[in-house]
């Protein structure tokens, strides 16, 4: 067996052929892991320095080929991240074409996807199982219809994402040849190829950046000190952290401000420490992995106070403020820091993510937020570092009264995955607040929606002639949420029934409703409003500068000019078109998301004219509702911003 890091042209190059064996499963990654791969391949356009970035292992072993000339090797292990870069490649290869850059499109075709003098079977470099054959020969050769399937998927959705974050193919082709790096495995011709590969999928593991980072650490470290070194630092690490291990040591780095990709960790670790002793350089990733221990798993910290906070900035996902907390730590650990300072930093980053979360805007800059933090945290105010937080922070797209009281009132707060988990983290801490003599148990309790997720006849004669726009708009926000222990049994009954359980209820969120007779939209803005004014309390501004904020509440009266959507300037002369425009933009280059809007907001997109009182065609031939007023659409946007887990970032108005 030979072990080798290579660069992803090396292995590619040459007249070869890697066959991917019968007993490998179809190609299966989804949007997620393309969504991954895209992203670093952003992550490298936007930065010059000529790393290598890590993409992981492949496995291969040599077989006999014939004719002779052409060198075959058994895709082992590695498979999925290989398909996806030919599938990439032949993109490139067509786009070039599209714009004339003929000599880019002929060298990606002749080195890089197929034996150019090669025919039949050797004629690619990449042979898929037999279920894929079929379509990725069709993408090889340039097929214009080519049948239907997650290859095809694939190529689709770096399609749409080439189109919307217009990078042009010569730099993602440089990229790729150049800066992707993996750990070649060839295994000997003796070895049997499907042992290795139940021996590597047994636990469904993959060889991880910590694993190579062991190895390499114990490569220059004398092995009279190897068992020592081992027992003592690393062991104790690997128990603690477990698979927290690889994003620890990626954290550990990114500390001093250095963004480091969660594929680079390896390689960032060993540009860092090659100069250094690397006894040394082990024992103070140990010390600082005693830290992040705390960090993920507070109840290791021993002041009650700090472990809460930490508990609720884990309960938030605030893992991209870790490295700073890192050095905050550190500096806490050796007396430079207070616990009330710490705690300080701590709240101010919740309320910092809180306000953000409620206001959508994009989590995607975090991670360029917090490596900086502590030290320009530092220069800002140099004898009070807690304040010194406080007035960068305040600078980073940090939400105002204003912005965040609308938005508490009229965002779509509940929804899947992380939102439903922040959302119930907010209802919790806004009954928290009245201080229980005896403690609520959160745990047992889960989000009630008042006017039901499931509208029955009796909820739309309640909601009347305009139950549907109501119930699309209003459902998911915070004044038509609430705690509560009894989910199961009030379902999508009456409101008088409801009712009675809510006056049952020992909540201080469920009190408002002993003097509500109805629940409309009207009531839902009122319990929304006050609400609001209660978090703006216990998320109080901590900023200096007051200003007021576009919001629904202000648009009335104000005629667009600019629509900015996912990175497209539209030229818009109403609110109609500001409305036409943003979900023609999500047809174009988010088609598949257009389907859930069709099946969340049917008072408002339909492929039937006849649902609306007045409305325009969109470019995939349904209708929309414009028979709305400015504040209508504005809401309507920003929700629907909201549902495609797009962010403010995405979608902004300039009006005049």
């Amino acid at each position: 067996m030979k072990a080798s890091e290579t660069k992803f042209q090396t292995i590619i190059e040459g007249t070869q052929q890697y066959v991917i064996p019968l007993f490998q499963r179809a190609y299966s990654w989804d949007k997620k892991e393309w969504g991954v791969l895209w992203d670093d391949l952003v992550y490298l356009s936007e930065n010059d320095e000529p790393k290598s970035h890590f993409i992981g292992s492949i496995v291969t072993i040599p077989t006999t080929s014939v004719p002779e000339g052409v060198a075959k090797y058994l895709l082992i292990d590695g498979q999925q991240r290989i398909t996806t870069i030919f599938i990439l490649l032949t993109l490139l290869r067509d786009v070039s074409k599209q714009l004339k850059q003929e000599d880019l499109a002929d060298e990606i075709h002749q080195t890089m996807l197929v034996n150019y003098f090669k025919k039949g079977v050797d004629h690619q470099k990449l042979l898929p199982t037999q279920v894929d054959r079929s379509v990725f020969e069709s993408l090889i050769n340039e097929n214009t219809n080519p049948v239907n399937g997650r290859i095809l998927g694939c190529y689709n959705f770096f399609q749409r994402k080439l189109k919307r974050e217009i990078i042009e193919p010569e730099v993602l082709y440089k990229i790729i040849t150049s800066r992707l790096s993996v750990v070649s495995i060839v295994l000997d011709q003796e070895d049997n190829p499907h042992l290795v590969f139940e021996s590597l999928n047994a636990k469904g593991r993959v060889l991880t950046q910590s694993d190579l980072i062991r190895n390499y650490f114990f490569m220059r470290i004398h092995i009279d000190e190897q068992e020592k070194m081992y027992m003592n630092h690393w062991k104790p690490m690997q128990i603690s952290l477990g698979d927290s291990l690889t994003e620890f040591i990626r954290h550990f780095l990114m500390r001093n401000g250095t963004i480091v990709n969660k594929s680079d960790v390896y390689f960032t670790l060993k540009e860092r420490i090659a100069n250094r002793n690397a006894l040394n350089a082990l024992k103070e990733i140990a010390d600082f992995a005693i830290y992040y221990q705390k960090l993920i798993s507070s109840e290791k910290e021993g002041n009650a106070l700090l472990e809460t906070a930490l508990l609720r900035i884990n309960r938030l996902e605030v893992t991209t403020a870790y490295p700073f907390l890192l050095n905050c730590y550190h500096d806490y650990s050796q007396g430079n820091l207070t616990s009330n300072d710490f705690l300080d930093i701590v709240t101010t980053i919740e309320n910092f993510i809180v306000r953000r979360f409620v206001c959508n805007v994009p989590t995607n800059q975090l991670n360029k937020i917090f490596p900086n933090l502590y030290v320009q945290a530092q220069l800002k105010d140099a004898t009070n570092f807690a304040n010194g937080v406080h007035l960068v922070l305040q600078t980073r797209n940090y939400p105002k009264d204003s912005e965040f009281k609308t938005r508490l009132v009229e965002s779509k707060l509940y929804g899947s995955g992380h939102r439903a988990n922040k959302t119930k983290f907010i209802l919790e801490t806004l009954e928290a607040k009245h201080h229980h003599k005896e403690q609520v148990p959160f745990h047992e309790l889960t989000i009630e929606h008042i006017m039901p997720q499931t509208v029955s006849n009796w909820w739309k004669q309640h909601l009347g002639e305009s139950w549907q726009t109501d119930y699309e708009l209003y459902l998911h926000t915070m004044g038509n949420l609430t705690l509560t222990a009894y989910n199961a049994e009030m379902s999508n009954d009456p409101f008088d029934e409801k009712r009675q359980r809510l006056t049952q209820s020992h909540l201080e969120l469920n009190k408002y409703f002993y003097k509500t007779e109805k629940w409309n939209k009207v009531e839902i803005e009122k319990r929304a409003t006050l609400l609001a004014s209660e978090a703006i309390v216990v998320w109080g501004y901590f900023g200096e500068e007051v200003f007021q904020d576009l919001t629904s509440d202000t648009v009335t009266g104000k005629t667009p000019r600019v629509l900015t959507i996912l990175n497209q300037q539209i030229a818009v002369e109403s609110w109609r078109d500001v409305l036409t425009e943003t979900l023609n933009v999500i047809i174009d280059l988010e088609p598949d998301s257009f389907e859930t809007l069709t099946e969340k907001y049917p008072r408002f997109v339909s492929d039937n004219p006849n649902r609306f009182t007045r409305n325009r065609k969109l470019d995939n031939g349904y209708f929309v509702e414009v028979n709305l007023s400015a504040k209508s659409v504005y809401q309507f946007c920003n929700q629907v911003i909201e549902t495609l887990e797009l962010s403010s970032d995405d979608w902004k108005i300039e009006t005049r």
